[in-house]
């Protein structure tokens, strides 16, 4: 894989609570200068991360629900509603995964469809991106969240915030893979720190990578 079709596949990413507005401005004129797929930051800096990267071919994605995916569905979808009006062009948001530990499925597939739906009617080409916590769930509910996923319209199913037990592997990338095909796109996300890892991802299945390690990433391609 060439350096720039590994940019193309990576969400250059800052999460961390205690970032700045300089540090959002760093990260976009990286991803600019790096031709990122998107830089991916709390709904906080949307507006800022929009500005920074208009004209570009870089895309703002932001999170919701985020880390833990506890929020109401009313509060998921009034706060990628506000998103995508401030310039938001993804979205990614986490599943709330109590739903799915009571095997209450029905609930868990109206809380994504409800911000699916949103974002959509506002703009059919934003992406959803659902984050299903793999370190959260066997191997029987991460199949079985897949296969709910596919009635959603979400584009992605997402492996993990980066802020649980745990973050993304090979299995849970196969795993998903063979549940949703080419009928969903994967992200593999939390932990991803070398060019050696993001490439065992997208080997595995993986479309997209989420990682604070971008420019890394690159870097080690070059050699």
């Amino acid at each position: 894989m060439t350096k720039k079709e590994m940019a193309l596949c990576i969400d250059h990413t800052i999460l961390k609570p205690e970032a700045t507005e300089n540090d959002i401005i760093k990260l976009c004129e990286e991803a600019k200068e790096n031709e990122f797929a998107s830089v991916c930051i709390h709904p906080c800096h949307v507006a800022l991360a929009s500005g920074e990267l208009a004209g570009t071919g870089v895309k703002v994605c932001t999170v919701i629900g985020f880390p833990l995916g506890a929020n109401s569905t009313e509060t998921k979808v009034f706060e990628a509603e506000l998103a995508v009006s401030r310039g938001a062009r993804e979205v990614d948001m986490v599943i709330h995964v109590g739903l799915v530990k009571a095997g209450n499925y029905e609930a868990f597939a109206e809380d994504v469809s409800a911000v699916v739906r949103k974002v959509k009617e506002k703009d059919a080409g934003i992406i959803v991106k659902v984050i299903i916590e793999t370190c959260l769930l066997t191997e029987e509910e991460k199949e079985k969240v897949c296969q709910v996923l596919l009635t959603t319209g979400a584009d992605f199913v997402k492996t993990s915030t980066g802020f649980s037990t745990g973050g993304a592997t090979i299995a849970d990338i196969r795993l998903i893979k063979r549940i949703v095909g080419d009928k969903m796109k994967i992200k593999a996300s939390g932990g991803i720190r070398s060019a050696q890892d993001a490439l065992a991802m997208i080997e595995a299945g993986a479309d997209r990578i989420g990682t604070s390690g971008g420019v890394k990433i690159l870097k080690e391609l070059e050699v």
